[in-house]
Order: structure tokens, then sequence, then C-alpha cells
């Protein structure tokens, strides 16, 4: 067996993060460095799903150019030789696992059914890590010869081959850190790397069906030095756009310290004079409402690039969901929240974008919904478009059950309407908000300068700027 270690993303959506192409997950940075440390001089190889699926589908995509395909899209340097290096390598390492239901237009998470083919060629170690290790650990059976250990949410050179239950203290993924040049030269794209601040969620009620408590009980923040280290690293392997986004709440770091997130944003700036992209990700509505998230707000304007967005979880505008999801947004709270961020950061940019702005998140199917709960978010979002405010995006989607969460363990005894009535409820929400904040924020005749064309559909040719959510035809 020649000396080859493997990573096969195929990628990860969570509450607190995100891991599908242009995005280059924690999982596999802190993969790619164990495995350099576990087997030194070794070829570690990086290599996504998308790759497995063109090499079956006999080296081509499903469909036929110039169209793009979503199935065979995020490749890699190594994608011809994909089946040859699972099969070879002392040790493959699969990150997998989507903890929230979602599309991307130019990626597919790989399925378990998928993953097992492709481990089906490999004779090394076989080791899994991410979100569906929590489902792999409940129900073992269900996945019996897959893996020879499983990691739930870091992993290390020390603990590669035993499996972790358990995050790995910081000074120990450090420890692991080296160049990420040989990485990032793997990549068929621009990464914009997902930067972790902390662990944990600092509510002292949960929401109940957010995986982040189950993943770490205890908050645990990283020390600023630590993250400054390891964006430098990136930046010297050449990764130009960041995202602090890998935390339940970037405005709650180091429990709102302003001014040590002020040395954080400046610190990042300092060192990354090329920086393409600085952004943030998930906000707590409660802690971007006060005194201290005017503040911060203002700090993210400052030293962030523009399309930055804030998502703010309002779940439900309907206050029986909102108590029986022990959620602590109130409609009042959110409107406060979405002023300040407004205030901060709705003037234009120097590309004609928005410097930043909050986006909004609804999640249909929680417990205590009814009827009356679609025309409390609707009612709810009027409010926002009369307010004259604007919000950079809205993710409206269906609860998903996960492992270890208090929804798991709440029973409904009929399905919630939305059950059956999601579609159209997704589409009125399109109506009556969606479409309307679009006209506002991106009003006709607006150039928007450093775009790139990046896929191709039968609806015509998709552009976006690297690391902002909406794109245009």
């Amino acid at each position: 067996m020649t000396d080859v270690a493997a990573i096969l993303d195929c990628y990860t959506v969570e509450p607190s993060g995100l891991g599908v192409p242009p995005y280059l997950s924690t999982y596999a940075r802190a993969a790619y460095g164990a495995l350099v440390w576990a087997f030194p001089g070794a070829d570690v190889r990086y290599l996504t799903i998308d790759d497995v699926r063109w090499c079956l589908n006999g080296a081509k995509p499903y469909v036929e150019p110039p169209l793009s395909d979503r199935l065979t899209y995020s490749a890699t340097a190594s994608r011809e030789k994909t089946l040859r290096i699972l099969a070879d390598a002392r040790m493959v390492v699969v990150i997998a696992g989507d903890a929230v239901p979602s599309v991307h237009l130019q990626a597919q998470n790989g399925s378990v059914e998928e993953i097992a083919r492709a481990l089906a060629c490999v004779r090394g170690g076989r080791v899994l890590l991410g979100p569906l290790a929590s489902w792999v650990l409940r129900d073992p059976g269900a996945y019996a010869g897959l893996f020879d250990a499983v990691h739930t949410h870091t992993v290390t050179s020390a603990d590669l081959g035993a499996g972790s239950r358990a995050a790995a203290p910081y000074e120990l993924l450090a420890a692991d850190r080296g160049s990420y040049g040989g990485l990032v030269g793997q990549l068929g794209w621009r990464p914009v790397a997902e930067i972790e601040l902390y662990r944990g969620c600092t509510r002292r009620r949960f929401c109940s069906f957010c995986n982040e408590p189950v993943k770490s009980s205890h908050v645990t923040f990283r020390d600023p030095a630590d993250v400054l280290e390891e964006i430098t690293a990136l930046d010297a392997a050449g990764v130009r756009n960041m995202r602090l986004g890998q935390q339940t709440c970037f405005f709650s770091y180091l429990n709102r310290d302003v001014a040590a997130i002020e040395r954080l944003l400046a610190g990042i700036r300092e060192r990354c004079p090329s920086l393409e992209v600085l952004h943030i990700d998930n906000a707590d509505p409660l802690a971007v409402a006060s005194r201290t998230g005017a503040a911060i707000a203002r700090l993210v304007a400052l030293y962030c690039t523009e399309g930055n967005c804030a998502p703010m979880g309002i779940e439900s505008f309907d206050p029986a969901v909102i108590k029986a999801n022990a959620l602590t947004c109130t409609p009042q709270v959110l409107m406060r929240a979405i002023a300040n961020v407004n205030e901060a950061g709705a003037h234009a940019g120097p590309g004609s974008l928005p410097v930043f702005l909050p986006g909004l998140n609804l999640v249909y199917g929680l417990p205590g919904e009814t009827h009356r709960t679609h025309y409390e978010n609707l009612a709810g979002l009027v409010r926002i478009l009369d307010e004259g405010y604007q919000c950079h995006r809205i993710n409206v989607r269906q609860a998903r059950v996960y492992q270890g969460t208090p929804l798991a363990a709440m029973t409904q005894v009929q399905p919630p309407p939305s059950a059956e009535h999601f579609e159209t409820w997704k589409a009125d929400v399109s109506y009556v908000f969606d479409q309307p904040m679009k006209q506002r924020v991106y009003p006709a005749g607006r150039t928007l300068a450093g775009l790139h064309s990046f896929f191709v559909t039968t609806r015509g040719t998709w552009h976006r700027r690297l690391g902002y959510a909406p794109g245009c035809q």
C-alpha cells in the first residue's frame, strides 16, 4: 500500500457552521492537520463526494455542457485518481452530516448510500467526522461495517484511530496546525474559510431544535491569539476569504466584550492586508438588540467587507410556538436587533452592496404550530417591510429532529400543518416579503462590481460575489 492518506469531504451543514463549497470547513482543516501529523511523510489528499460521483459516472458530468452539474461541480486536483487514492490510502477520514435541511445551487451533500459506495474500495482505516457521527453512535447497527472510528466534533493526530465523543481542547487542535498550503492547493475553487470562535451556546435556555448544546454543553471561548494564528496561516496559504461563522452568535464572543472583538477584527485586517472577504455568521437577536450589540454591529460594519450578513433566528413570530420551544427571541426583540444592524450597516459600500444587513431564519414544523402560525409569520414580516428596514435574505425551512435535542423528546400526536402546506407557505413568504425586500435592497439599475459567473442552469447563468448569499441572473 502506498504512503497516502485521504479526506473524503461529503459536506456538512449545521446551525452554527457551513461546510459546503466554496466554504472550507473547520472539519476539513482539522482532519488535514491530524493526518499530516499522524502519518509523517504521507501524501494527504483532499477529495470530495463530487470527485467520487464523477468517477462512478464514467469520468463525465450528469448533465450535458454547457450546463453546470451540481453533483460533480466541486472537483479537486485529484478527481481523475479518486478511486485509486481511496483504495490505496492508509486511512480515509469521511466528513459528513446535514444537521439542517438545505438545498444548494452548486452542491449536494453526500448521502449514506453514496458514502457506503465510495468506501467499498477502501482497504485502509475508515474514520467518520462530523454531524453524521451522532446518528451512527445512536444506531450503530444501521451503519455496521462502515467505519472503524467515529468522531462527533473534532479529530486530532492523538485520537485519529480511536474515535472521540467530545471536542478536543483548542490547544490540541492548534498543535496539529501547520501550513495549509498543501490543502488549499488541491481545491478547484476559491475557498471561504469557516472560522470557529467558540463552542456551545451562551443562552441560559436552549432552543428545542438546535444541536449546538448537544455538541458542547458548556461554552468554551477560543483565545483571540489562536484565532489570529489560524487566520494568518490560511492567508499565507493564499486564502483571501474568511467567515467568522462556526459559532452560535458572533456578538456573544467573549461575553460581548466590545474591546476584545475590536482587537480581533483589527488584528485580522492588519495581518491580512490582501483580504477580499471578511464576513460573520450567526447572531442571537437578544445580543444584537442590546446597547452592546449596537456597538458591536458598528465594529462589524467598520472592519468587515461589504455584503455582510447577521443571520438571526426569530424562528417563529407565533407566541404559542415561541413558548413551546423555549425560543428567547420575541418579535419586539427582533425589531430592535434589525434596527441596530440597519443603523450600522445599511449604507452601500464601495462595490454598491449594503455593508451589513440582518438575515432572518424561519422554522416551520415546531411543536405548538397551527394554521395561525403562518398568519403570525406573514404579519411579522410585513411589519419589517412597513418600518422601512433592509434585510439581506430570509431562510425558510422545516424543523429537523436532531438526536439529543429537546425536540427529539417532544412528541406530537398529529403532524403540524406545515407538513402538508410547507411549500405553499414558503411561496407565500417569498411573495409577501422576500421579493419586495430584494427589490428594496437591490433596486433595478444598480451596478454590482466584482461578480463572477459561477453556475449555468436552464434558467440562465448565475453570478455572485464570493461569500455573498444571493446570486443574480
